[in-house]
């Protein structure tokens, strides 16, 4: 099963049409053959597992990951079913929800400093600092001179987290509206999912086209060689879980990291009784 990770890829300079990306899509992967994909999706579980656990155990690079999405587009279970082997001891997840007042008394990058990777560390961003040029935007809750200014705020934030050790890479994991409609309305009809469910969806629902307008923004302004974003096409939740393996373990496998030289002396020593 041959994947060409630059298909998800945006590039700097390309411009976005949404709207011409089918979310229904399976690159590389015959759509009729889900159970050899899902097959490839757990060998590349294993292999992530060993990539995280090497990660920590050298403790010198920082992973970061971001997954964006509109309300119900995956986020939770691309968490669940791609990290789902990782040594909790080296993985966080922070989800940045609605800011807090003493969140709102710093500047927005503020609470996003404090959650980024240290050493040996993989941390998986549920939402983001990319809030502040997306529901601001839409919901009109800052003037366009504010947000319009932090996409070069978010391209030199991600710069020094490259250039300090830091490999980020970010997902927009893009579903339909229709999709979107059939997932909300699970929500409402399973018991065991009810608690899922947040009537404010549905008032960003009803903005869905100036949300695609803005991630369109997000994904031309902020992809950039170094913290590249990858459009992943999300309908397909075995196909999203796939996709977004195969780019993870490139990106770990490329890092070529070694386990610390053990003791010297490790092989005169014994565990006495």
């Amino acid at each position: 099963m041959a994947f060409d990770i630059d298909t998800f890829r945006v590039a700097p300079g390309d411009k976005i049409r949404l709207d011409k990306r089918d979310p229904q899509d399976t690159p590389h992967v015959d759509p009729d053959d889900r159970a050899a994909a899902e097959t490839r999706t757990l060998e590349l579980n294993g292999r992530l597992e060993e990539l995280q656990e090497l990660l920590w155990a050298q403790g010198k690079h920082r992973v970061l990951v971001v997954l964006q999405a509109m309300d119900a587009g995956g986020k939770d279970g691309t968490i669940k079913h791609v990290f789902e082997h990782v040594n909790p001891s080296g993985v966080r997840v922070a989800a940045f929800k609605k800011p807090s007042d003493d969140e709102l008394r710093h500047d927005y990058l503020w609470r996003v400093h404090k959650e980024v990777p240290g050493d040996g560390e993989l941390v998986i961003f549920n939402r983001s600092h990319y809030e502040d040029v997306l529901v601001v935007r839409v919901m009109d809750l800052v003037p366009k001179s504010t947000w319009k200014k932090r996409f070069g705020h978010i391209r030199a934030f991600e710069e020094l987290l490259v250039d300090e050790g830091t490999t980020v890479l970010k997902f927009f994991l893009h579903t339909s509206k229709e999709e979107q409609r059939e997932r909300l309305q699970e929500r409402l009809d399973r018991p065991e999912k009810n608690w899922k469910f947040d009537a404010g969806d549905l008032v960003h629902r009803e903005k869905w086209d100036d949300y695609m307008d803005a991630f369109a923004d997000v994904l031309e302004e902020t992809s950039t060689v170094d913290a590249p974003w990858f459009i992943i096409p999300a309908n397909r939740k075995w196909y999203r879980n796939l996709a977004i393996s195969e780019i993870m373990v490139n990106a770990l496998e490329a890092l070529e990291m070694t386990y610390p030289p053990a003791p010297a002396d490790i092989a005169e020593m014994t565990i006495s009784d």
